[in-house]
């Protein structure tokens, strides 16, 4: 979602001839798709839709999917395809990431924009997720207001979805260290950029499946978490490094 537009243009895409004009069009769209602008207007359009018309559709199109197709990969679920998203592994993920990459380029920039994707995530998606204090599917009440932190705990704040904000958020972050604060290669770095889509579509499928969030949760997640990394990478190229 939020992908290639973060690296140096040169490292990421190859000369005009050798591109297709459907290739060159689409990654002339990705600054515009990504910037924080656009990502805060669909946020805010689909907040308010998720509030009104979507509302009938979140609760029509909410069932345990999984349990009526195949109940036999319910654990596969839950236990294997949903933690991928989850704090117990990325987050280890981008410490170690970070960590390895500072010891490499002798800077704590890499540990300081992990720690920054990290905030990013409880203060800002965490906020979010408080001030519209939206009961989980399992309350069978897809207004937003009706639920909050303090009176219902995890199931009060269901909007937007935090596994898939996170997915797009910290495996973005990580791709985004390695994809600046490496000499990988282009196709290493594009590579990373699918598996953050995989991961991001896997978060999704998985929840929607489950019946843990509605559907515009999820949307939410996702367009939550590219806007939080669109900042915090806009923020990392803007600030000079000191040493030089």
């Amino acid at each position: 979602m939020v992908a290639e537009s973060y690296v140096e243009s040169e490292k990421l895409i190859s000369s005009p001839s050798d591109r297709g004009p459907w290739t060159t069009r689409i990654r002339g769209l990705l600054p515009l798709a990504t910037s924080i602008w656009f990502l805060t207007a669909n946020f805010i359009v689909l907040t308010l839709l998720a509030m009104g018309p979507l509302r009938v559709w979140d609760y029509k199109l909410n069932r345990r999917w999984i349990y009526l197709i195949e109940p036999d990969i319910v654990w596969f679920f839950q236990q294997i395809l949903d933690p991928i998203a989850g704090q117990a592994v990325c987050l280890p993920v981008l410490a170690i990431t970070a960590i390895v990459l500072s010891r490499k380029r002798r800077s704590w920039r890499p540990i300081v924009f992990a720690a920054a994707a990290e905030a990013a995530f409880y203060l800002g998606v965490g906020s979010l997720k408080v001030l519209f204090a939206r009961p989980s599917t399992t309350l069978h009440d897809p207004r937003f207001f009706q639920g909050g932190l303090i009176d219902i705990g995890g199931r009060g704040i269901s909007y937007p979805s935090g596994h898939a904000a996170e997915a797009v958020l910290i495996y973005g972050a990580v791709a985004y260290l390695i994809a600046t604060y490496s000499s990988t290669s282009t196709r290493t770095v594009r590579l990373l950029w699918w598996g953050v889509a995989a991961i991001s579509v896997n978060s999704v499928v998985v929840s929607f499946a489950l019946g843990w969030h509605w559907a515009t949760d999820l949307i939410g997640g996702l367009i939550a978490g590219g806007l939080f990394l669109r900042i915090i990478t806009t923020l990392d190229q803007r600030v000079p490094d000191f040493r030089t």
